[in-house]
């Protein structure tokens, strides 16, 4: 676990993040009075989510691998950092679905059917609920980690080093 300890510790930093991020939006309003807003306001999520990939490539780069860190080497590390991300992701979001914001699933069912984008309660409630947010989490941890990752070693990564 050593050669991912670097991984771990910003998968944590991220998850805790991304519970702040959380709470920021239900203390905003977001997911009651505002909650028409969230759709649009939640996107900018990706600006403090990018930073900590960032954060913990550079962190990787500085501490593990001394200032010298391939394109590959911090591919794999971003893929590592994304898969510990995906598996807290599910524990991410039960604490958002059932102790920072119970009320976001209810509320947001309800406004969605209102303005037309579901015909049912039923089926609002199919796609609004924990364990498809969890796994829309995971798969997006997954799927923006990587991307993210790509992109930033494109500048993350120390040039001229073939390792």
């Amino acid at each position: 676990m050593g050669r991912f300890r670097i991984e771990a510790k910003w998968a944590l930093i991220f998850s805790l993040m991304t519970l702040a991020w959380m709470v920021l939006e239900k203390v905003s309003g977001l997911h009651g009075k505002y909650i028409d807003y969230q759709y649009y306001l939640t996107n900018l999520f990706a600006i403090p989510a990018i930073a900590v990939m960032v954060l913990a490539l550079k962190d990787k780069k500085q501490n593990f691998f001394h200032g010298n860190m391939s394109y590959l080497n911090g591919l794999i590390t971003g893929i590592v950092l994304s898969l510990f991300i995906a598996i807290l992701s599910p524990l991410t979001q039960w604490i958002i679905s059932y102790v920072i914001s119970p009320e976001y699933f209810p509320n947001v069912i309800k406004r969605s059917v209102e303005l037309g984008y579901y015909k049912s309660v039923a089926e609002a409630e199919a796609f609004f609920n924990y364990k498809n947010f969890a796994i829309q989490s995971a798969i997006g941890a997954l799927v923006m980690g990587i991307l993210t990752t790509a992109i930033a070693m494109i500048f993350i990564r120390t040039k001229g080093s073939n390792k």
